[in-house]
């Protein structure tokens, strides 16, 4: 049978699919594809059978190469396939951190292994220990990882990586959003593998010393003991600053600078993201392009930028594990490689396709991250820098400028992209936003790249010398003139400008109108800033429940002329922060507290053309609630049992669908649960 040779030149199904995947701008809209399946599956109100997703992976791969002879077809389909792989990969991930839970409050013996430190909201010295020991809990039933809270004196231990320590203490499953709607630290728990959290007011004792010779724990230790020489040799604000930027320890940190950093739009300088993982690597690869110029022998035989950048992933790679490797960092990490391999490839390192790959990179390695502020906050601020510096690259305006008048106006506008890209994911998530932000980081990012990552990399250096008290003065100038920018601009009147929480509809809204608007071109750029106008209006009509309950019942707000009204100054101190927070409200509990007078045992709320009554006392008599429900359209009361008579929110309801938002409609109290939200999940329990 005869072959012409033009068949023999056609490319095969495989060929002709991978040539599609790399061209056009098809590329940069694989993670973005790939992120709208992982937002599909975390949206979901129940979970999918295991098997769908390793079904759902085999059958994605097959279109693109199947269907080579519509050309027009092929990128729908890979963004189609990238969606569902998306999908998949999240699932398999939440599959794969299954770990157990406590099923109680337990109060007893617990025994583990030191495997974090840090500090709680409270300020208070916070461990996660794991080989967990609890008396009366069988060993598949033990979390693989608790996180306690050390109250009061610790005079028996000072905690260090490994050790085996026990205490008395009170544990409970990690507790569910504290709104419908909000932060669910029991997702983000499940992702740790952390099953129990809670705290000890007993002194902690040591079972046993650090023995553990795994390479995990040696690099905790190693972390911890360059946390202890820094602030050996910078005290204060400043060794405590240098200890976050450095090892990821940010345990030191005052809470007042902390607040100040804040308030300034530079907290972000504290945590180790892709800012700190450039700006190191930066310093390094051009000391050591530097260093080869000065010596023509050497740089006339090896090409001194694939060797400075070789050197340069080196010191990445050592940045990443002495900085604890946590999900930022290795984000961080994976950008700033996919960009030095690009320049031993010799190509151009900091393009979309690059911002691409790392994306895709950091959402299979993590799925869970693409729904945290971190992820969304880093990608948004390099895809927009990447795009922009793009255009304006290429305008004859900029070429003609001087070399020092593009370098100046460089700093001004990528301060000036990175903060709006990032200001409305920063208010979604935090509700606030900072008014003199670009201010604040004008002032401060040069600082830290010129004065304080080249004086950690000094005293890096010197170290071997015994003089690395030089590199760390140097640091210390840097980092007292930015916790001094800090605290200046925070002390203005209008610093912060709080924010309402939204909508579910405005932070997919806001990336898919940022992706579009970084990644289309010319008129088709009008698709994102109405994708951001549709995120800005749904944001503008957003209103906050009229009454939220807490899951234990005992705390409600109650949304007043003033603002959210509470009904205790203490107690739940947490959940009231959180809800204030999320109303942009600046109060505290105690003021909320004041707003509205509460009766001792009894509050009456009216929710439109109905009423709403909350008891505090537990033991009523049959007539007793019999009353209160023919004159309540809800009842909210402490008792373990429901009344028959009328529609309850008990301790035994509250406990199956967490928290409550409660709005007023025609038909009566509209009921929202923090379950109805959420569906039967993995890690909704």
């Amino acid at each position: 049978m005869e072959t012409s040779a033009g068949q023999f030149r056609r490319p095969t199904a495989l060929r002709a699919a991978i040539e599609s995947l790399g061209q056009g701008a098809l590329f940069v809209w694989l993670p973005v594809a790939f992120g709208c399946g992982i937002g599909v599956y975390f949206s979901l109100p129940f979970e999918p059978d295991k098997q769908l997703f390793w079904w759902l992976v085999g059958g994605a791969l097959l279109p693109p190469f199947l269907v080579v002879r519509v050309p027009l077809l092929i990128p729908s389909i890979w963004v189609c396939a990238f969606c569902i792989i998306g999908f998949a990969v999240a699932g398999l991930h939440t599959y794969g951190a299954s770990a157990p839970v406590l099923k109680f409050r337990y109060y007893g013996p617990i025994e583990g292994r030191v495997v974090a430190i840090d500090r709680s909201a409270s300020d208070k010295l916070r461990l996660t220990l794991d080989q967990v020991r609890l008396d009366r809990v069988a060993p598949e039933d033990r979390p693989l990882k608790v996180r306690v809270s050390l109250h009061g004196e610790q005079p028996y231990v000072d905690p260090r990586p490994g050790q085996i320590l026990m205490m008395t203490g009170h544990l409970s499953p990690p507790a569910g959003p504290v709104e419908p709607g909000g932060f669910d630290f029991q997702r983000h728990a499940w992702f740790q593998q952390l099953g129990g959290v809670g705290y000890t007011r007993t002194p902690a004792l040591l079972q046993w010393p650090s023995r553990d010779e795994s390479l995990s724990i040696r690099i905790f230790a190693l972390r911890m003991a360059l946390s202890r020489m820094i602030t050996e040799r910078l005290t204060g604000s400043e060794g405590a600053f240098a200890t976050a930027i450095l090892t990821g320890d940010r345990s030191r940190i005052d809470p007042a600078a902390l607040e100040a950093l804040r308030a300034s739009n530079l907290a972000h300088l504290l945590a180790i993201s892709g800012l700190h993982m450039g700006l190191l690597t930066g310093v390094v690869f051009a000391m050591i392009r530097i260093g080869f110029a000065l010596t023509p022998a050497i740089a006339l035989r090896v090409d001194p930028k694939k060797f400075a950048a070789v050197f340069a992933f080196g010191v990445a790679v050592s940045y990443l594990m002495i900085s604890g490797a946590n999900v930022a960092t290795q984000r961080a990490f994976i950008m700033v490689a996919v960009m030095l391999i690009a320049v031993c490839l010799d190509r151009r390192a900091l393009t979309l396709r690059a911002v691409a790959v790392a994306a895709v990179i950091v959402l299979m390695v993590s799925p869970d991250s693409l729904a945290g502020p971190g992820f969304q906050m880093s990608f948004a601020a390099t895809t927009a820098l990447v795009a922009i510096f793009a255009e304006i690259r290429d305008h004859q305006l900029w070429v003609s400028w001087p070399k020092w008048a593009r370098n100046l106006s460089s700093l001004v506008i990528s301060s000036a992209i990175a903060g709006a890209a990032t200001a409305p994911f920063g208010a979604y998530h935090f509700n606030q936003m900072a008014h003199w932000g670009l201010v604040a980081n004008l002032a401060s990012v040069p600082v830290m790249g010129l004065v304080v990552m080249p004086g950690a990399v000094l005293a890096a250096v010197l170290s071997p010398l015994g003089l690395e008290g030089l590199g760390f003065e140097v640091m210390r100038l840097g980092i007292r003139w930015i916790l001094f920018v800090a605290e200046t601009v925070s002390s203005w009147e209008t610093a912060v400008r709080l924010i309402p929480k939204p909508g579910p509809y405005v932070l997919p809204l806001l990336g898919l109108g940022g992706a579009a608007l970084c990644l289309l071109r010319s008129y088709r750029r009008v698709v994102g800033v109405l994708a951001l106008g549709l995120a800005a209006g749904f944001w503008s009509i957003s209103s906050r429940p009229v009454l939220l309950v807490s899951d234990t019942g005992t705390l409600i707000g109650v949304m007043g002329p003033d603002g959210r009204a509470l009904n205790k100054p203490k107690g739940d101190g947490f959940v009231a922060g959180a809800w204030l927070e999320n109303d942009g409200d600046g109060a505290n509990q105690e003021e909320a507290a004041a707003r509205l007078s509460f009766d001792r045992n009894e509050a009456r709320v009216i929710l439109g053309d109905h009423v709403v009554h909350f008891l505090k006392a537990k033991d009523l008599t049959a007539v007793e609630l019999a009353q209160l429900c023919a004159g309540a359209d809800l009842l909210i009361l402490p008792a373990k049992t429901e009344p028959p008579d009328c529609t309850a929110l008990t301790q035994a309801s509250l406990k199956r669908s967490g928290s409550v938002a409660v709005s007023p409609s025609p038909q009566g109290p509209l009921v929202k649960t923090s379950r109805d939200v959420r569906g039967a999940r993995l890690w909704v329990h």
